[in-house]
């Protein structure tokens, strides 16, 4: 670190300028990201995407569809409401240049009562479907004898956006100035609390500039425009309150070059190793793949590079130019001496009684994690759309007035190796749908056999060698056969999200048969998600497992403190995750009952489990420069603790309120993860950081050194033999 430090300092005018043009550049970049995102990202190659794309290609399945909800007023009779809306349909499809539409009557079950649902289909989308949108709602405010509500995934997927963007907003408008007020009160200095905040701001907008170039390989999701402010900010400005905090320290007795190469050196070293645990915290996500783990895994993978990045190169350069300057615009007086003081009495008494606060801190962290066991995880839908938004108005009347929640819709695409309407391929298919009426499940099938009223393949080939009969059926034909492949839905006697719909699916798909299965509809979807996350997970969780401990292994030469500060950061995240339970799912403290999102354990465990870490090296490297000077454990817990606890504390209370700050945002997944992560950190920074590390430390001894212990006293017999 030594030839680093002498090189950045060198460097510091250089590595500005350079900085400049960098913010400067990917700044205009990063202006255009939110222009490529969409789709809540839960999009991943598999059966489910093959089989969509089947029913498109040969069963003319639209590939985007708008939902166009239709509501009487008073006064206007059956018939002219009926008459109003295939008026508004057809002149719908003629302005949005659609592919065909299905108007409502009472005989297709589209209209009950006062309320009436149109379909209008897309055989594609070539980047124009927000001004066919924008083309239809042009139709919808001249109505007079109807209401007329817009949704369907293309609406929805925008207002997601848009929701977004306003979350992001209002998310910054909360964490940023109160993020201030903590730096101004760990620093007591408007310049000196000002830069960690510029850090941050210059982190995140560069990487959404470099995140932007990813769109041509990738879908990127909706969700990076929340994850990489969430964890760019909070990042950044825990690194820089480090940095800044030696560097304070350092300037005191020495000049600015010293002050600077020693910070570099120590603080600099720890940015490192905590950057590596946080970087590959998130790499452990890229094992799963579905878009948008992908995305959030690249987008916190790419704001930990340049957060570092900065933080040893923009940072060191902005405290060389400003040197004692730093201290500039006191308007607090900050002791840290009674601050060190007061910390130091804190970590005596915890010492004093280990075993006790060790059993007070876990019976706490144990009671926490109860609810653990009743969680139900979701993928996010319209419900993740605040209420107030149109979409999600319309989408839940639909589902409301329309919809059996308690059936779900499975379609199979039968692929032959020839002609289906060929006699073996035929009578194999039959076969294939007396099988399936056959489940237990399955309430209903709709299949060619049903649309003509006929029991056998014999009955059909009958038929269709008739050809006055022939041309009648046709239409029913090519609606269910297209050369070498034939369709068939199943209504299954459960919900869309039901365990037991997901069992259907992966039974049919192992099912020998002698076609070509293909399985879609939004069990299958579903399925295919959490049958990825639950087989993938745990490979990231090892990945992440064993090269943490690595990682810290090194940084502290020892065994015992890697191992101890994992098995802490498991039971804190896994109390997060009750907690969460019993806020969301069970509606407590005022929070509106929701399943917990699916990417939440994933998304959590990856963002914290790197970032708690920071605290970890942040307190443990002091410790071990106290260790290595005294060679005493419990002299250097103690003063690792009084002189690191009063800026982790602040670090910790920023990323609480940036992360936290999301918990008033509208979008249900945003707002359980920021809450998540905040919850996370306080019980890090309190139980674990304030009762279980001194505890802990004081029981284990010297043997928390043994790694180091060893080689130490191996170099001292060396340096003896020389003598």
């Amino acid at each position: 670190m030594n030839r680093v430090a002498n090189a950045l300092y060198a460097s510091r005018k250089t590595l500005l300028v350079l900085w400049i043009i960098l913010i400067i550049g990917f700044g205009f970049y990063a202006a255009k990201l939110p222009s490529v995102l969409g789709g809540n990202g839960f999009e991943m190659k598999g059966i489910y995407k093959d089989t969509e794309q089947l029913l498109v290609d040969k069963f003319d399945v639209s590939e985007a569809q708008i939902i166009v909800l239709f509501e009487k007023k008073d006064g206007v009779s059956d018939s002219k409401f009926q008459q109003t809306i295939a008026q508004y349909m057809q002149k719908a499809k003629e302005k949005s240049d659609a592919s065909k539409v299905d108007i409502p009557t009472a005989s297709n079950k589209m209209i009950k009562g006062s309320t009436a649902y149109g379909i209008i289909h897309f055989n594609h989308d070539d980047g124009t479907m927000d001004k066919r949108v924008e083309k239809i709602r042009t139709l919808s405010a001249e109505e007079k004898e109807m209401s007329v509500k817009l949704t369907g995934g293309p609406i929805i997927e925008k207002d997601m956006n848009t929701a977004s963007q306003a979350d992001l907003a209002k998310a910054e408008a909360i964490g940023i100035p109160v993020a201030l007020v903590v730096l101004l009160l760990a620093f007591g200095g408007v310049v000196a609390a000002a830069i960690p905040l510029m850090i941050g701001i210059v982190t995140v907008v560069t990487t959404m500039g470099v995140v932007y170039f990813f769109h041509p390989y990738t879908e990127l999701s909706i969700f990076i425009l929340n994850v990489i402010p969430m964890i760019g900010l909070a990042l950044s400005i825990d690194f820089a309150l480090l940095f800044i905090n030696r560097f304070k320290e350092e300037i005191q007795t020495k000049s600015v070059e010293q002050a600077i190469k020693i910070t570099i050196q120590t603080a600099g070293r720890s940015v490192i190793f905590s950057g590596l645990c946080v970087f590959i915290g998130l790499a452990g996500m890229l094992f799963i793949q579905v878009d948008i783990f992908q995305n959030v895994a690249l987008g916190g993978m790419a704001v930990v590079f340049v957060a570092v990045f900065s933080a040893l190169t923009l940072l060191p350069s902005i405290l060389a130019i400003l040197g004692t300057r730093i201290n500039r615009l006191r308007i607090l007086k900050v002791s840290e001496q009674g601050g060190q003081s007061r910390w130091r009495s804190f970590a005596t008494f915890v010492m004093k009684k280990p075993v006790t606060m060790t059993i007070v801190s876990l019976i706490i962290l144990l009671v926490a994690l109860v609810p653990v066991r009743d969680m139900h995880l979701e993928i996010p839908s319209s419900e993740a759309l605040p209420t107030k938004y149109e979409s999600r108005q319309a989408f839940d009347t639909y589902n409301h007035t329309f919809i059996n929640k308690n059936t779900a819709d499975v379609y199979f695409v039968l692929e032959a190796k020839q002609d289906m309407l060929n006699e073996k391929p035929l009578t194999n298919a039959f076969t294939f749908i007396k099988q399936l009426k056959e489940d237990s499940l399955v309430k209903q099938v709709d299949s060619i056999s049903t649309a003509l009223n006929v029991k056998s393949s014999d009955h059909l080939q009958a038929m269709l060698e008739n050809p006055q009969i022939s041309a009648q059926t046709k239409p029913a034909v090519d609606s269910f056969i297209n050369g070498h492949y034939m369709l068939i839905k199943a209504t299954l006697d459960t919900d869309q999200n039901s365990d037991q719909a997901k069992d259907f699916v992966r039974k049919w798909k192992d099912k020998r048969s002698p076609f070509t299965v293909h399985i879609g509809g939004y069990p299958k979807f579903e399925q295919e998600i959490f049958d990825e996350i639950y087989e993938k997970a745990p490979y990231g969780l090892a990945l992440v497992l064993f090269s943490t401990y690595v990682i810290l292994m090194i940084a502290f030469r020892s065994v015992l403190i890697p191992l101890k500060a994992i098995i802490m950061n498991i039971l804190s995240l896994t109390a997060t995750f009750g907690l969460l339970v019993w806020l969301f799912q069970n509606g407590h403290l005022g929070l509106t009952e929701s399943n917990i999102a699916l990417v939440l354990p994933v998304f959590v465990f990856g963002l914290v489990f790197g970032l708690s870490m920071d605290y970890e090296v942040f307190l443990i490297s002091r410790i071990h420069e106290v260790y290595h000077q005294t060679r005493d454990n419990n002299v250097a817990t103690v003063e690792g603790l009084a002189s690191t606890s009063k800026i982790i504390t602040s670090a910790a209370l920023i990323m609480i309120v940036i992360t936290g700050a999301f918990a008033f945002t509208d979008v249900t997944p945003v707002k359980q993860m920021g809450v998540g992560i905040a919850l996370a950190i306080f019980i890090d920074a309190t139980i674990v950081r304030m009762l279980l590390v001194p505890s802990l430390m004081k029981l284990l001894g010297d043997a928390n050194w043994w790694f180091f212990t060893k080689k130490r006293d191996k170099s001292s017999s060396n340096e003896q033999l020389k003598s």
